[in-house]
């Protein structure tokens, strides 16, 4: 389980990679990845494609990002989640909150 963050050169677009299995174990890695990053105006992308599994502290963490990035205005989209963690995020309503 681990976080990989990357930023663009410009600063203003932030990729958060989660491998493994995102649950409360992750919570102050994926936390630090962007408490640092400009927030409100930023774009964030979440990638999912190495993430085995999620539960609902996952789901928190990400709507704290939401929050983060500026809530309803937020620029946030959840990539490459596999068939089993799409489903997850599509249960919880994910699809209005967040581009996936």
């Amino acid at each position: 389980m681990s976080i990989n963050m990357t930023v663009s050169d410009g600063g203003n677009k932030v990729t958060i990679a989660v491998t493994g299995k995102f649950d409360f174990q992750l919570y102050d890695e994926f936390r630090a990845s962007y408490a640092d990053t400009a927030g409100k105006g930023t774009e964030y992308v979440v990638d999912l494609s190495a993430t085995e599994y999620l539960d609902s502290s996952a789901l928190g963490m990400l709507l704290l990002l939401r929050e983060h990035a500026g809530g309803e205005s937020s620029k946030i989209e959840i990539t490459q989640a596999s068939p089993e963690v799409r489903k997850i995020l599509d249960v919880a309503n994910f699809g209005k909150l967040f581009k996936l």
